[in-house]
């Protein structure tokens, strides 16, 4: 049976009480997030602009299929970061190199959070904790608490 949003933010949310560990997600995830439509914008497709754009409505499925509001929440960060890909590449910068860098230093900084921790990411029990781990993020922010 699949598990619910709930479930997930909570079994992900068991890897990550070090505050310093805290700290790093809350910086590294939205990057690791960003560079992936980074780098999904720069694979080009006929028809629709971007790998990205395509990727994005995948996955904003899955988000509407876990909890509609978290979604709408995933969807507006992920529209946001598509936008800031469209004005980096009208700026002409190397957005693929950009991302490419800061994915591989985000990462760094999420194994040495976890080393941290001392205990393993989450996606390595369940790979769909890589979509998890941004909304965890979302919730975090967005929450009342």
């Amino acid at each position: 049976m699949s598990q619910s949003i709930n479930e997930l933010l909570n079994e992900y949310a068991s890897s990550h009480q070090n505050k310093t560990n805290k700290l790093i997600h809350y910086i590294a995830v939205p990057v690791i997030f960003w560079t992936i439509t980074a780098m999904l914008w720069v694979v080009k497709l006929p028809y629709v602009e971007n790998l990205a754009v395509v990727i994005t409505v995948l996955i904003s499925f899955y988000y509407i299929s876990k909890d509609l509001i978290l979604a709408i929440q995933m969807i507006v960060i992920s529209i946001l970061c598509l936008v800031l890909n469209n004005f980096l590449e009208s700026q002409e910068l190397p957005l693929l190199t950009i991302a490419l860098a800061l994915f591989v230093v985000a990462w760094i900084f999420q194994f040495i959070g976890h080393k941290i921790e001392g205990k393993k990411p989450s996606f390595f029990k369940d790979l769909q904790f890589l979509l998890i781990g941004p909304a965890w993020i979302v919730r975090q922010l967005f929450s009342k608490n």
